[in-house]
């Protein structure tokens, strides 16, 4: 299960420390990729308070322990393991995890993510609601969400839905990764710093303010891919219909494209349906908390999805990569079916209060 305890001193999985005027986050289970636990999420939380009011800590630095990455997201054999069994950890999980990635965007002090290597899912929402994301050449950044029969949550579907143009679409309903000038081009990441340079730019994060010691590592990305595409993305993510999508992809005639259409019929049916009507939701919310609130219901009525626990069983658990989805096509997800996902909780709802929200929007600009 996702613990749901309070953590404790000894617990290591998150290390935070102050050097000169910087307070690092280092996530700290390298074996599994950093991925995100309840009680990581607490010591982030408890780190966040204690540096929002210590004169000493003027930047917060986020970066994960080991060569692969920041962060590959939630611990998912313990949400599948308590959606198994019916519980509400996972659901405890997200509440917290949520509220602290709005926290993130409305942090007082500059909040500078390292976003090098891996940063998938949950790590995508502790780290590009920050004030400096900074990517390198190994970044790998992704909401792949649909193929466990989920969808883009942590704020993702916020962050996703203003990307330009239709990118967003693509990226929530392929869940393919980009690199750091694609990441930059959909508002994932802000700056570009090759990984070699990170241990210099620690040390100037500890004398300098953070815009400063940013700008000092700074350099061109290497050329993304996305901008040169998005004649035929924009094109065709703007139906309507997941169907429909998937139609103008193979008509392009385009090799790219028709990859993208093949991609998503491999993902949970139920789960493109509801990403996508996710997004055109989120493009109407004024603020990430409406839009987590949204997330929220969202990942609590996959719990009770079986393409959940079937998805996690394909990729993570068995790894026979076979899923066996239910409804098992496009055609046979009902609106009916989406519209379960977006049904209020009544007193389990997120519930930010009016004030969270605009203390986010402040927060959040750049």
């Amino acid at each position: 299960m996702t613990p749901t305890v309070p953590p404790s001193a000894a617990d290591d999985s998150v290390l935070t420390e102050i050097r000169g005027r910087a307070g690092h986050l280092t996530l700290n289970r390298p074996r599994a990729l950093n991925a995100l636990n309840h009680v990581m999420v607490r010591r982030i939380d408890d780190a966040l308070t204690d540096w929002e009011h210590d004169p000493r800590v003027d930047t917060v630095v986020i970066s994960g322990a080991g060569e692969r990455g920041l962060c590959a997201g939630g611990d998912i054999r313990s949400i599948y393991e308590d959606a198994r069994a019916g519980g509400s950890a996972s659901a405890d999980f997200w509440y917290d995890e949520y509220r602290l990635n709005a926290r993130i965007a409305r942090c007082p002090k500059p909040y500078v993510a390292l976003m090098d290597g891996i940063v998938m899912g949950g790590g995508v929402g502790v780290s590009a609601h920050g004030s400096v994301r900074v990517a390198t050449e190994r970044s790998r950044i992704a909401m792949p969400e649909t193929g466990i029969g989920f969808v883009p949550d942590v704020g993702g579907t916020y962050l996703l839905s203003r990307a330009p143009g239709e990118l967003g679409t693509h990226l929530a309903l392929t869940g393919a990764p980009v690199g750091a000038a694609d990441a930059r081009l959909c508002g994932l990441a802000d700056s570009y710093v090759p990984s070699h340079r990170l241990p210099a730019l620690l040390d100037d994060l500890a004398e300098l303010p953070a815009e400063e010691a940013v700008a000092r590592h700074s350099a061109e990305a290497p050329a993304g891919e996305l901008a040169a595409q998005r004649h035929w993305i924009d094109a065709c993510y703007a139906a309507d219909t997941v169907e429909e999508i998937v139609g103008r992809l193979l008509d392009t005639g385009l090799a790219p494209a028709k990859d993208a259409a093949g991609t998503l019929l491999t993902k949970s049916p139920t789960s493109l349906k509801v990403t996508l009507a996710a997004l055109r939701r989120a493009r109407g919310l004024d603020s990430l908390e409406r839009v987590l609130e949204q997330e929220y219901r969202v990942a609590c009525a996959a719990l009770t999805s079986p393409d959940l626990v079937e998805g996690i069983r394909a990729q993570v658990i068995d790894k026979d990569r076979d899923p066996r989805w239910s409804p098992r096509s496009l055609s046979d997800v009902s609106d009916a079916d989406v519209a379960r996902f977006f049904a209020p909780l009544g007193r389990r709802e997120l519930g930010f209060a009016p004030d969270d929200t605009a203390l986010a929007e402040n927060g959040a600009q750049r």
